[in-house]
């Protein structure tokens, strides 16, 4: 490996834990809370974004699902083709854009709007469409991302991912969820081994 491509890196490490450490400024009590609540009382849960964000919405729709909360992740392309169907009044649909103006996100948050679904933003930018559309505004930051162009997608993910994790913890002690119902629809992989002793 070269000199340059060892030193840069390492300094992923850095990047990224100060990132983390940094976010938690940006914590709004009030904000989360709305958005747990939201989600502890939908009876189904959306997620929608593109590129590496649609992926880190891919791993937060599993998250739910691990606690037993009805959710999927909402393909941009195929949301203005059906797919919007899957949520009803009283759900909640989650936008994860970190400039909030993903233009492909737009005709679903007003499709959200006209069915009554809840919409959760989650954005750098809030004074974006995305978020001054939705019900609650969550605060992405980043401070860089690690390539050294500040470029691809790296932090930014680590961060939305981070939101995600603080959403499905609160939701676990909020829904008072039980390692036991973990334990039966979790039987595989070493997780569900140790889980069912």
């Amino acid at each position: 490996m070269k000199k340059e491509a060892l030193e840069q890196a390492k300094n992923v490490y850095k990047i990224e834990a100060e990132c983390i450490m940094e976010m938690e400024k940006f914590f709004d009590e009030k904000a989360y809370s709305e958005a747990v609540d939201l989600l502890k009382n939908a009876e189904r849960i959306g997620a929608s974004g593109c590129g590496h964000s649609g992926i880190i919405c891919r791993h937060f729709a599993h998250l739910m699902c691990c606690i037993e909360r009805p959710a999927r992740f909402i393909s941009p392309a195929e949301a203005v083709h059906g797919a919007t169907g899957y949520l009803q009044r009283g759900d909640v649909m989650i936008f994860a854009s970190r400039g909030g103006k993903t233009k492909e996100l737009l005709p679903i948050l007003e499709i959200c709007r006209k069915k009554g679904v809840k919409v959760i933003t989650i954005t750098e930018n809030s004074d974006s469409p995305l978020a001054r559309n939705a019900d609650v505004v969550l605060k992405q930051y980043v401070n860089r991302e690690t390539d050294k162009y500040n470029a691809q997608g790296t932090t930014s993910s680590t961060a939305l991912a981070v939101i995600f994790h603080i959403l499905q913890t609160a939701l676990i002690e909020e829904t008072d969820y039980k390692n036991e119902q973990f334990a039966l629809i979790h039987p595989g992989g070493a997780v569900g081994e140790r889980l069912n002793k």
